[in-house]
């Protein structure tokens, strides 16, 4: 030991001193950064994030400081210090301050095609989506919509977006309302909900709607009292008689001018941090169409497909519906979608025990009517899942989520199988079927917006006792229940962030909390708008959560969200949005 000491004591041992100092705090540093003792220096990431704000919803990060991407994924996540060795010249370093980073959103119930068509259409909505405030207003609207796009008579205009809840009169516009705006053209006006439609006498008479026409079977064309004739209002699939043709006729296209629809609609949803994105009433022309666009030039963020069955031949196996795991270009067909009955604002829904109020003239015991027989949905829904082929089943009312679940049931036979069959809006579920959806490995997707757009029209039409339990996400949190929620754009538009302050908040338009026991936190919002619903897609393993291998898709907001009041929470703005490392929207 004394020989080292003197060998110490010399200029050379301490210059070699000096120099191992040297080489250890190297090799601290570099511990520090790539994750090993004198290991290189990763290849430099394209984007590197900074800041205290980041909710990975991943707990096994749950305190990350910094986030590194390369390319479409993410590459690293962990503390400044050991993020701060992927900058290279070429980085794009963003410094958070008191800006948040939380994963790309998921639709996890939507319709991108309906986007498509509405966005250029007349807005008849009301406040805070659209103007009208009373059918007045609406008819002042179309006349000018004529006026300025100097409609010819004998021309089509078409709205989206009433809602009789929230007009003055507190009733739909019906056909002698109509023809005060025109008689001349036909005039058409889908319902908020999208399962009704309106129309003027024009309209009527070009589809060939009168007295004579037999209600079709899951829809109703409502009459002038004490007669056959129709007033104008149409019901589901009887809605479909003038809805179908004229939204074909609008979807007859170039291709460009196509292309350029599907390009304005993502845009529309990546402003509100949206990065996967569902058609979720779609058709198999649809999805090839998307495809096309798609081979020309990808989408900017995912798309995921889901057939309407009665828009697929039946003939086919159901392995010819076109069902990909995989994202071409941006597409996919992720499955197919049944519709079982109608909407809880539109008075639709279809229920177990009667409406407490329900449509106008409409008996004591009304509880709506399934739009899909039940014997056809059971057949065809087997068919799928004994194929592979996931589901979305619609299914607002009790009577038709027990027609859901009972068709996943006796499909299973049984048999042990993650289907993530998803019951679509699930408005008014029960307890024991939240017990039933547990047990068969279903996922209730809740329109979990309901309680702010329609929470006060719900007590009216179902009584307190069902209206507080709407979209039960609490009661689903503690079962342990899988659920996503959504806000069914362009039911209402695509606002993430309004969206979780109502399933955080439950405050009607009025200021009611509609259900103080269904409330949830914002992580748990946070969640099923984002991993949650990428293990709705069985995407779970590549998105929805900020983690080392999945896809970079990630949302820049104003501040954090989860530290503001509740009702402040959709006052927080999406700054920036990236999709597979892109950005793909940036706010003015």
């Amino acid at each position: 030991m004394s020989h080292l000491f003197r060998f110490l004591d010399t200029d050379l041992g301490s210059r070699m001193l000096a120099q191992a100092a040297v080489v250890l705090l190297l090799g601290l540093l570099l511990a520090g950064c790539a994750g090993m003792p004198f290991g290189p220096k990763p290849e430099a990431a394209d984007l590197v994030f900074y800041g205290e704000n980041i909710y990975t919803v991943d707990e096994s990060n749950a305190d990350a400081e910094a986030v590194a991407v390369r390319g479409k994924e993410i590459v690293a996540v962990g503390t400044r210090r050991e993020i701060e060795c992927f900058e290279g010249d070429a980085t794009r370093v963003v410094e958070l301050g008191d800006h948040t980073l939380v994963p790309g959103f998921i639709d996890a119930h939507g319709h991108l095609g309906m986007a498509m068509q509405m966005l250029d259409l007349l807005n008849a909505s009301s406040p805070p989506v659209g103007p009208m405030n009373s059918i007045d207003d609406i008819i002042e609207a179309v006349q000018a919509t004529i006026e300025e796009d100097q409609i010819p008579p004998g021309g089509f205009v078409m709205a989206y977006g009433y809602d009789d809840s929230l007009l003055a009169e507190n009733r739909h516009p019906n056909r002698d309302d109509l023809d005060r705006a025109s008689t001349e053209h036909a005039v058409v006006m889908l319902h908020v909900s999208g399962h009704l439609a309106t129309s003027n006498s024009r309209a009527l008479e070009i589809f060939g709607l009168d007295e004579s026409t037999e209600d079709p079977y899951g829809g109703v064309i409502r009459r002038r009292p004490g007669t056959n004739i129709p007033d104008g209002v149409l019901e589901e699939t009887a809605a479909h008689l003038i809805l179908a043709p004229m939204l074909a006729a609008g979807a007859n296209v170039t291709p460009a001018a196509f292309a350029a629809q599907v390009h304005k609609a993502i845009a529309y949803n990546t402003s509100f941090g949206v990065t996967t994105i569902q058609d979720g009433a779609s058709t198999v022309e649809m999805a090839n169409g998307l495809r096309g666009v798609g081979a020309v030039r990808p989408l900017a963020v995912d798309v995921a497909v889901f057939p309407v069955f009665r828009a697929v031949d039946e003939a086919k196996s159901p392995a010819e519906v076109g069902f990909s795991q995989d994202y071409v270009n941006g597409v996919r067909v992720a499955g197919v979608k049944f519709v079982l009955d109608g909407s809880p604002q539109g008075r639709t829904a279809w229920l177990t025990e009667p409406y407490t109020e329900g449509p106008p003239g409409a008996d004591a015991d009304y509880v709506a009517y399934p739009m899909t027989p039940p014997a056809y949905y059971k057949k065809h829904v087997k068919r799928m899942l004994d194929a592979g082929v996931p589901i979305l089943a619609h299914a607002n009312g009790d009577a038709a989520i027990d027609l859901m679940i009972e068709g996943i049931d006796e499909a299973l036979g049984g048999e042990s199988k993650d289907h993530r069959s998803v019951t679509i809006h699930a408005q008014l579920a029960r307890d024991d079927q939240l017990d039933e959806m547990l047990r068969l490995g279903i996922v209730p997707s809740f329109f979990a917006a309901h309680p702010f757009f329609w929470g006060d029209w719900h007590r009216k039409s179902f009584g307190d006792d069902r209206a507080m339990r709407i979209s039960p996400l609490r009661s689903s949190l503690d079962r342990g229940v899988h659920f996503t929620i959504h806000n069914d754009a362009m039911v209402v538009p695509p606002n993430i962030m309004l969206l979780l302050e109502v399933a955080v908040g439950r405050k009607t338009r009025k200021g009611v909390t509609l259900g103080e026991d269904q409330r949830i936190s914002f992580e748990d919002a946070l969640h099923a708008v984002t991993l949650g619903a990428a293990y709705q897609y069985f995407e779970e393993d590549k998105k929805g959560s900020i983690t080392v291998g999945k896809q970079a898709d990630l949302v820049v907001l104003e501040k954090d969200a989860g530290a503001v009041p509740v009702d402040e929470i959709s006052e927080v703005g999406v700054l920036e949005t990236f999709a597979r490392g892109v950005s793909v929207y940036s706010a003015p």
